[in-house]
């Protein structure tokens, strides 16, 4: 890999290349006769912990991510639905970066609001309505008469 390379998120973050590491292996996927023959599936590993993104964006990647990111704090992305190494490399890499994408994303501050009159007279409605439904169910008293 070469500086070209770099994985690019937006326009002020990306991970360099010599952050990630690329395997090779033989796909249990497509690829005909030739798939026992060659290694296109690509496992992608990335160190969250040692990698230059800011502060910030890692830690909202490990708390999307907690169940991908492994003990040494790295991410494993395999990809292998494509026959040829170089497409499934290239979306292994898209992978990562939807991945980290979504962390650089801040999540939008909830307003809290009150329910409108009319929202809070139809809920009272339907108990009220609930309520003459179950005291139908009752036992019928016997009256003196």
């Amino acid at each position: 890999m070469t500086a070209s390379q770099d994985l690019k998120i937006n326009d002020e973050i990306s991970v360099p290349y010599w952050e990630l590491v690329e395997t090779f292996t033989r796909s249990s996927g497509p690829g005909g006769q030739s798939v026992n023959k060659v290694s296109s599936a690509v496992q992608l590993r990335w160190n969250v912990d040692a990698s230059s993104i800011p502060p910030a964006v890692k830690a909202r990647f490990h708390r999307l991510w907690k169940n991908r990111i492994t003990k040494d704090g790295e991410v494993i992305v395999d990809a292998s639905e494509h026959r040829s190494q170089p497409r499934n490399r290239d979306a292994a890499r898209e992978r990562l970066t939807q991945m980290i994408r979504k962390a650089t994303q801040k999540k939008k501050r909830r307003i809290p609001t009150r329910p409108g009159r009319g929202a809070i007279e139809r809920r009272i409605k339907a108990k009220k309505e609930l309520g003459e439904k179950k005291a139908l169910r009752e036992k019928i008293k016997k009256r003196d008469l």
